[in-house]
């Protein structure tokens, strides 16, 4: 029984693991190309990979309401994701990566608390103090202006929190093959996206970090698959809320190999983002 209990914090947590270390991988990738072309071979090397998964797991195909959430589903993380990299690509991943964190757990949370109960006095101080650490990282050094990616990262956090309560519909009575949804859908997106959009066509191809945006696609699938383990074994907002520490890892990541730095009234904020996550959760 206490194991079973324990799976949706294990899944969740490394959902956190592995998306953080997907997170940077598409950030680099995106500094040195195109970031709807990264994402474009990302979540087609990621549509490959599910659908093998699907294929070897003999999984049923599920009827077509959860391949129409799937879809949704992927149409939220695609967008969400391009948002995300461009961000990551014009601005430091320390700042960026906790504020999309922290409103990627918002929305699955309020979502739980009307179908699931009311969040309980701690969740609501988690709330108050992700507020506050918001305002913290926002602050550039100098103390005026607007950071880089700020709202690219506000856009990106509300499309993620989308994602996870698409999935979390469409993985109710499958695994896998809303997973294939999900991709086919983000895949048509990115390419739509990269041929309408006249910088992203004629963006070379020739030095682009292919392999890095693969491992990315690979990471995120990952990263995906224990989301919906999380949410099949226990409460949609625990799910997100300790999925939505991908942040940590990118964070950590981002100061080891890129060393990045950051002003001490972020460090102060993107703390308090961290440790509001798992107040939320209750």
């Amino acid at each position: 029984m206490a194991f079973a209990n324990a799976l949706p914090v294990l899944y969740g947590l490394s959902a956190a693991a592995t998306w953080g270390a997907a997170d940077f991988a598409g950030g680099v990738a995106a500094k040195r190309a195109n970031e709807f072309k990264v994402v474009l071979v990302a979540h087609a090397s990621s549509l490959i990979f599910v659908t093998a998964m699907a294929w070897f797991s003999r999984e049923p195909i599920p009827p077509f309401s959860a391949h129409l959430w799937g879809g949704l589903s992927g149409i939220a993380g695609g967008a969400g994701v391009a948002c995300l990299y461009r961000a990551l690509a014009i601005a430091k991943m320390g700042t960026v990566a906790p504020i999309t964190g922290l409103l990627t757990a918002a929305l699955p949370v309020i979502v739980g608390g009307i179908t699931q109960g009311r969040p309980r006095t701690v969740q609501i101080f988690g709330f108050c103090m992700a507020l506050l650490a918001i305002v913290l990282i926002a602050k550039p050094d100098e103390f005026h202006g607007k950071p880089k990616g700020l709202g690219l990262a506000v856009i990106a956090g509300l499309c993620f929190g989308l994602f996870i309560v698409f999935l979390r519909q469409a993985g109710t009575v499958s695994i896998f093959w809303p997973l294939v949804s999900s991709r086919v859908a983000s895949t048509v997106l990115m390419l739509a996206i990269v041929l309408a959009l006249p910088g992203a066509r004629k963006a070379g191809t020739s030095t682009m970090p292919i392999v890095t945006a693969v491992v990315c696609g690979v990471l995120d699938s990952i990263g995906n698959l224990l989301l919906v383990l999380a949410t099949r074994s226990g409460r949609l907002d625990v799910a997100a809320v300790l999925s939505s520490l991908y942040p940590a890892a990118t964070v950590i990541l981002a100061y080891v190999i890129l060393k990045e730095r950051v002003s001490r009234i972020q460090n102060v904020g993107i703390v308090a983002a961290l440790a509001a996550v798992p107040m939320i959760a209750g």
